[in-house]
């Protein structure tokens, strides 16, 4: 893998000594709504200079860790289905070499591709989700990879039982009578993330974050953007809690830069991905 001159910040560390290897997913065919997340990815690294390298939340510091930035591959834009499998085989890659991949979304169709390979690795596989929308739809608009049906996707490598969701807002009819038996879903808010970290401990786990979960009053820059979501403390004190937890993948998601003109949302996302990457060195 080759890194690239931009780079989160701190996260520059030669490939082979990473523990955490860092690749974007700028892909957003399948977007419902309103389009954008593919520049979602290096709008977060050209930002991430505008925050400290080291959190005084965990009291930990990015320069301290080995972290590579593996940078955006070339996605194939018209293709979801071939999207996903160049996402699966970096992630394989870098699996394969005993690191952990974290995505940097793109919509969050993505996650879909990262976690194929990650499940093929640990067969027993659970999944946290962050997010607003269910994302449980069997198919949308004909479409069965669409962003809106990520975690139905998910759930058949999966199985019953192994996707924690938080932060449900939204949804059809049909995905959260879906959620019942197949899911565990907590809607509206995070509570009861430090209760699924317990019964988590010991087993291998994928972290994925649809940035939407925020309250759009915190987080306008997002291409489905849904009222009633959480705080940046509420949701960064949540990620805190699965510290202890076995994370062997994760993912940040649904940025679409250009709708905060503020710059504040894709902040944000550099402020978490920060406090994420740290919070997974233990």
């Amino acid at each position: 893998m080759q890194n690239e001159k931009k780079v989160f910040i701190g996260c520059d560390c030669e490939y082979e000594q990473a523990r955490t290897v860092i690749f974007g997913a700028p892909f957003d065919s399948t977007t419902s709504f309103r389009p954008g997340t593919r520049f979602g990815c290096s709008a977060i690294r050209a930002e991430s200079f505008g925050i400290e390298t080291y959190s005084p939340y965990q009291d930990k510091d990015l320069t301290d860790y080995n972290i590579f930035d593996a940078g955006d591959p070339e996605l194939c834009i018209g293709s979801v289905e071939t999207a996903l499998e160049q996402i699966e085989d970096i992630a394989a890659e870098i699996l394969s070499d005993g690191k952990r991949p974290v995505m940097i979304g793109g919509e969050h169709s993505v996650t879909l591709g990262a976690v194929r390979a990650v499940q093929k690795k640990y067969s027993d596989l659970y999944i946290i989700q962050f997010d607003a929308h269910a994302d449980l739809r069997d198919d949308y608009l004909g479409v069965k990879n669409s962003h809106a049906c990520v975690m139905r996707r998910c759930w058949e490598l999966v199985g019953d039982g192994h996707i924690y969701q938080f932060g449900i807002r939204s949804g059809d009819r049909e995905e959260f009578r879906f959620s019942e038996g197949h899911t565990i879903m907590h809607k509206f808010d995070v509570e009861g993330t430090g209760k699924a970290a317990q019964e988590l401990k010991g087993k291998k786990v994928y972290l994925t974050i649809d940035m939407d979960v925020l309250d759009p009053s915190a987080f306008p820059g997002t291409g489905t953007p849904e009222a009633g979501g959480v705080t940046f403390m509420q949701l960064l004190n949540a990620v805190l809690w699965l510290k202890d937890l076995d994370i062997v993948g994760a993912d940040i998601n649904e940025l679409s830069p250009h709708y905060d003109q503020s710059g504040v949302s894709t902040a944000t996302a550099c402020k978490l991905l920060r406090e994420l990457l740290l919070m997974l060195e233990n």
